[in-house]
């Protein structure tokens, strides 16, 4: 049931950011799930959470757009999050990223830019693989190094792909690939 929550507000994001015109790619797991299942859906995992990616200056124009959806606006640990209305729960909400800045003080890179985003075979638009990939190891949570693995398994993270990360981030890769 939980699975179907989060499909049906990823969906409804989306759609409504279509629908408003505002520029967006879902990040997280969301965009490692389309990119597996674009290879072979059933080595998706699920996600609980929702994790889009915008230009700051579009977040006025998305409130509206996710409010007209039924989504409310809230800020946890100075993250905006937006929530159902019905179940209004930070942890699976959706969680506005933005371009250009970083999550976290430590992070290698900035967030990857918006018009990094591709169509994906699920309907909404994806942050192109080089940029997920970079975000998940500079990140480098364990459920990102699961995301990574992931990527790994169904052959995704190409020489192509390697070749655009920073040193930093092709040293983790090899870490995550040792340890498989």
């Amino acid at each position: 049931m939980a699975v179907n929550r989060v499909e049906r507000l990823l969906r409804k994001a989306t759609a409504a950011l279509e629908r408003g015109n505002v520029p967006y790619a879902v990040v997280g797991g969301n965009a490692v799930a389309a990119w597996v299942g674009s290879v072979n859906e059933e080595a998706v995992r699920a996600t609980k959470d929702v994790d889009i990616l915008l230009r700051r200056e579009e977040l006025a124009a998305a409130a509206v757009s996710l409010r007209r959806a039924g989504l409310i606006e809230h800020e946890v640990l100075g993250i905006t999050v937006f929530l159902d209305r019905r179940k209004p729960n930070p942890r699976t909400g959706v969680h506005v990223i933005f371009e250009g800045e970083k999550i976290r003080r430590h992070d290698i890179l900035p967030v990857p830019p918006v018009s990094a985003a591709v169509p994906s075979d699920s309907g909404f638009k994806v942050i192109d693989l080089p940029e997920l990939v970079q975000m998940k190891l500079d990140a480098n949570r364990d459920v990102d190094r699961v995301h990574i693995r992931d990527l790994l398994a169904v052959g995704l993270i190409t020489p192509r792909v390697i070749r655009k990360l920073p040193a930093p981030l092709a040293q983790r890769l090899r870490g995550i690939r040792a340890t498989r």
